[in-house]
């Protein structure tokens, strides 16, 4: 705890301190061991992170160095790394749950997160994906439906649902498995940022009047049928969960997208949900995960269209016009 709140003041000293101007002569030469820094304009603060490298940016207000702080914090102390998702997205989230807990700063929140687990866990949920609802995405599961029969030229094939928005999203994929005759022999990993989470996606169920909504989910995506066929009900008659053998196809997995290696090879990789948070350099960097961990000819799934600038965009065709989905043809 200690280092750690000499770093978080080592951050805020650098911060608040605008770098001065300097004449550094071209024969300059830096002592052993030094850690080089990237150039800036005078007057741009530098916040030093926890490896002495410094990065680029300045805070132009206390609720953004309060913001810079706490995320400094979560993962020095949780080892969750959210700074390099887009900063509007983070800093709505924070705040709303600031004044969801009836707290009167984000400095407040940073205490609470790092002297309660019970907080920490919350901001966790409240920065992660947005939970889904089964069925949620008529698109989406209309993408689903024409892209799975890729899975039967594989003998086992695998899918990963990259930050899993959460037990629904995997129970909608396994449903569509299982109507597409693909389940018996089709693998979902399903990877989420906490153990926390992973608890609660593998005892998740569900109670019976929100499954008669989500009935009229499935009917919109194109569903024919009941719903509840592919649940088995308590004795009880209070909750649902996922039949035993679409529900023992899923495999959930505690994974990092911003700094863990590929794990797998996958014929259909599903990033749509988590992507659109991330700021540039870590989509840059997870779009480069999942070309490492695509199996040729599979399905890639993404938030919005590839830019044609993209060293990666040549390995990829688009399913349809104007969609993000697309297949790998190198």
């Amino acid at each position: 705890m200690v280092a750690l709140m000499s770093s978080l003041i080592a951050s805020l000293r650098a911060a608040l301190s605008a770098a001065s101007p300097r004449s550094t002569p071209a024969a300059e030469v830096q002592p052993r061991g030094a850690v080089a820094t990237p150039d800036v304009q005078p007057g741009t603060p530098l916040i030093v992170s926890a490896n002495g490298a410094a990065r680029r940016h300045s805070p132009s207000s206390v609720e953004e160095l309060e913001l810079e702080l706490l995320l400094e914090a979560l993962f020095q102390c949780h080892g969750y790394d959210f700074r390099g998702y887009e900063r509007a997205v983070v800093a709505y989230k924070v705040q709303a749950l600031r004044a969801e807990l009836g707290l009167a700063t984000i400095s407040a929140l940073q205490s609470r997160i790092l002297h309660d687990a019970e907080a920490y866990n919350t901001l966790l949920h409240a920065l992660y994906v947005t939970p889904a609802l089964m069925f949620d995405n008529a698109l989406e599961a209309s993408m689903l439906r024409l892209s799975l029969g890729v899975l039967h030229g594989a003998a086992l094939p695998r899918v990963w649902l990259a930050d899993c928005a959460g037990v629904q999203q995997a129970w909608t994929l396994a449903i569509l498995l299982e109507q597409e005759q693909l389940a018996p022999r089709t693998e979902i990993y399903a990877t989420v940022a906490s153990d926390a989470m992973l608890t609660e996606a593998q005892q998740a169920s569900l109670p019976m009047e929100r499954l008669g909504e989500l009935q009229a989910n499935y009917v919109r995506s194109g569903g024919t049928g009941k719903l509840i066929d592919y649940f088995d009900v308590s004795d009880d008659g209070l909750r649902a969960v996922l039949k035993p053998h679409l529900n023992s196809r899923i495999t959930w997995a505690q994974y990092n997208l911003v700094t863990d290696a590929s794990f797998n090879e996958f014929q259909m990789i599903l990033g749509h949900r988590a992507l659109p948070d991330f700021g540039p350099a870590l989509r840059k960097r997870v779009l480069q995960l999942f070309d490492d961990s695509l199996a040729p000819f599979g399905t890639l799934a993404l938030d919005r269209p590839l830019d044609q600038h993209d060293l990666l965009s040549h390995h990829y065709k688009p399913l349809l016009a104007h969609q993000s989905w697309y297949k790998r043809i190198a």
